[in-house]
């Protein structure tokens, strides 16, 4: 689903390209890379890995952070999907996914005392006790998270500090603004400013993508930091005030609205998962729709591109995040559905697109078969990966179509 706001009013013959991505968690960084992919692959006069200006959310912030450093949507799709045979650093499911032991650890240790606590409540008045509120201490023993993200912060640390990459945001030559939110004062915190520029740009990313309940909080500086999608989506209105005259925002979460005669016609069938799924999407979209309304009135010299899923995308939505091996599939469906997204509004787009040096590779978006990472540009191994690399981008282009 692709949205274009032109500009109300005519700047003069400025340039300014900006990126702003929302979170998601690791199916949103797949999204966004299969939809940043295609946008790259299928324009010319655009360098995704040369803007101006990004501002990164939560999974955004690691995919805003590689283009900064010149890390281009090609070498991404290798980073995440590459099984062998390329000289660069491969990102596996440990990596993401490592149990926050030490927190598990913490908290048992804080059980005899909780339990001395209740005793003591219960010989105060054995009788008189209202037994919810008498184990409610032992909620402090539930760790804050399920996996520890530092061993993902000690990959992009080795990542950016490779040769002719930086961990440095003061080192950059664009712009790069990261968000996390304080949990103790529910601020928001922006990585890459004046006086928070020094945080290296994996600390801050780490702090970013500490998704509630998923990760464990961030301790930096003095203070406990979080996810940054718990106070706005995409933070676009950043690279706006700094005077960027093309944005274009990612956001991978949207409500799931479905057909009421299909198979997931009542989500509350889905269970707990499912439903915190959809209210939190809910929260996301709500959020967005208000910000891209009130961007049209405070920047009326900007032209304004915003990619999302379709709402009865079942793939997006459904997707298991823990499922690590789905993450071709969901980046290559996205690569597919934005292909289609950029030919259904050409005659919209392309205007927009002129006035920065864009233009539409029209051979590309009609070509049936150009996939996400075509065997000749990315190499997965053995011919039968390959094969079956494309047979699931097929497969879900033709679900996406019925």
């Amino acid at each position: 689903m692709l949205q274009v706001e032109p500009a109300a009013r005519k700047r003069g013959s400025h340039r300014r390209i900006a990126l702003a991505l929302a979170g998601g968690g690791p199916l949103g960084a797949f999204y966004q890379l299969g939809c940043l992919h295609a946008l790259a692959d299928c324009t010319a006069g655009l360098d995704l890995s040369h803007l101006d200006a990004y501002v990164g959310v939560s999974s955004g912030a690691i995919i805003g952070a590689a283009l900064a450093n010149g890390i281009d949507t090609g070498q991404m799709v290798q980073l995440f999907f590459l099984e062998d045979g390329a000289e660069v650093h491969p990102l596996t499911p440990g990596i993401l996914m490592r149990p926050a032991l030490g927190e598990y650890w913490q908290r048992a240790l804080r059980v005899p005392s909780l339990l001395a606590r209740i005793a003591r409540n219960i010989s105060k008045d054995p009788l008189g006790q209202n037994w919810a509120a008498l184990l409610s201490p032992l909620t402090e023993a539930i760790p804050t998270g399920v996996f520890d993200n530092r061993p993902f912060e000690q990959y992009l640390r080795e990542l950016l500090g490779s040769p002719g990459h930086t961990n440095d945001f003061r080192k950059l030559d664009a712009m790069l603004r990261i968000i996390a939110t304080d949990l103790n004062t529910g601020e928001e915190v922006r990585f890459g400013e004046p006086g928070l520029d020094h945080v290296p740009i994996s600390e801050a990313i780490r702090a970013s993508t500490a998704l509630p309940g998923l990760y464990t909080p961030v301790r930096i500086a003095g203070r406990t930091l979080v996810d940054g999608a718990l106070l706005r989506t995409a933070h676009a209105s950043l690279v706006l005030d700094s005077g960027a005259d093309l944005v274009i925002t990612v956001n991978p979460l949207v409500t799931f609205s479905g057909s009421p005669h299909a198979r997931h016609s009542d989500l509350s069938e889905g269970g707990f998962i499912t439903v915190m799924n959809q209210t939190f999407r809910a929260l996301i979209q709500s959020r967005m729709q208000i910000g891209m309304a009130a961007y049209r009135e405070r920047y009326p010299h900007s032209d304004r591109l915003l990619f999302q899923p379709d709402r009865d995308d079942k793939i997006m939505f459904f997707a298991n995040i823990f499922r690590y091996a789905e993450r071709y599939r969901l980046a290559s469906h996205a690569y597919q559905q934005t292909r289609q997204d950029l030919l259904q509004h050409t005659s919209a787009l392309a205007p927009v697109l002129k006035r920065h040096g864009i233009r539409l590779r029209m051979e590309r978006l009609r070509d049936p078969q150009r996939w996400l990472a075509p065997s000749t540009d990315v190499h997965f191994g053995t011919g039968t990966t390959v094969h079956l690399h494309h047979a699931l981008d097929r497969l879900s282009h033709w679900l996406t179509a019925h």
